[in-house]
């Protein structure tokens, strides 16, 4: 049987359009491999890369700011050094979920990015992937789901 998925996980997860951040042309990240399995499990994703104009057959926007419409969610899958910037833009769309990818180190996650998140009214996740919650999911990530909930690095 597995754990519940935390309610943070299931509203961002509940949303239609999520925007990923991150996602490189190489298509060998975490970021790639997030955009993936959204879109396996239904959503529509937009890839977010400045220096991208498609990814993986799909139009690639340079920031936040430029995806058209309205935007449910958005996966944090940057250098701590852009998380800031990546909110800011998901805030002013209007987005109400931020999720920030993290496995080990600081991921993606950065203090001046969590303060844009207060200020924006957002209660982040921060820590883990929607591999981990995304069913089936596969045996590498209930693992890493359940080692990274041992160290208090998940939410639930």
């Amino acid at each position: 049987m597995s754990a519940p998925t935390p309610p943070s996980v299931a509203a961002f997860l509940a949303g239609k359009r999520i925007v990923v951040a991150g996602v490189s042309r190489s298509g060998k990240t975490p970021a790639n491999a997030i955009f993936r399995r959204l879109r396996e499990t239904g959503h529509e994703v937009i890839p977010v890369n400045p220096q991208a104009t498609e990814v993986e057959g799909v139009t690639c926007h340079a920031d936040v700011r430029a995806v058209p419409g309205v935007i449910d969610g958005v996966m944090v899958v940057t250098h701590p050094a852009v998380a800031a910037d990546v909110v800011r833009g998901a805030i002013e769309k209007g987005a109400r979920h931020i999720w920030f990818h993290r496995s080990f180190g600081e991921g993606s996650v950065s203090t001046e990015a969590l303060a844009a998140c207060r200020e924006g009214s957002i209660e982040p996740i921060v820590g883990g992937c929607p591999l981990m919650y995304c069913r089936p999911v596969d045996p590498f990530h209930r693992f890493f789901r359940w080692w990274l909930h041992l160290q208090h690095r998940i939410p639930g």
